[in-house]
């Protein structure tokens, strides 16, 4: 058995110490951000924590925003925008939770009004949201106020 020198471990080489190591939060590795390095344009920001494959394209989603709205606004404890959109799982999920009990439905309606829904392959669902925007704020409204009213009779 031979007699390994301190500080050596295994087949591990033998640490110079006399160049000082940074510590990690010094080290500037992706100084123009890690995009750079694969060649991600910098619109796009970082592919780790923006994931929006399609930003700044000018793309939408093929799915009108008028029937998402609608399919959120009555359908919406059900999944049926989320299984509309391809968003299959979360859709199974919406469905199995009633909407989150309401929660999640009311959550994405109000995504959907904002302009701010995706679908499947992250594409916005914004083809006729500018046109349709206010219509459909004040329905949802509507909606959901006179929805709350019969709830409370009962």
């Amino acid at each position: 058995m031979s007699h390994q020198p301190s500080g050596e471990q295994g087949n591990q080489p033998p640490r110079d110490h006399s160049t000082p190591v940074p510590p990690p939060y010094q080290q500037e590795r992706y100084p123009a951000g890690p995009q750079a390095e694969y060649g991600y344009p910098q619109s796009y920001g970082s592919p780790y924590s923006d994931h929006r494959p399609y930003a700044g394209t000018g793309r939408v989603s093929p799915k009108p925003f008028i029937v998402t709205w609608i399919l959120a606004l009555l359908l919406g404890g059900l999944g049926v925008d989320r299984f509309y959109l391809g968003k299959i799982g979360t859709g199974v999920l919406k469905l199995i939770t009633l909407g989150g009990l309401g929660i999640w439905a009311l959550i994405d309606l109000i995504i959907t009004l904002t302009g701010d829904r995706k679908d499947k392959n992250g594409l916005p669902i914004n083809d006729t949201y500018a046109r349709h925007k206010t219509m459909a704020i004040i329905v949802s409204i509507v909606v959901t106020l006179v929805l709350a009213g019969s709830n409370l009779a009962l």
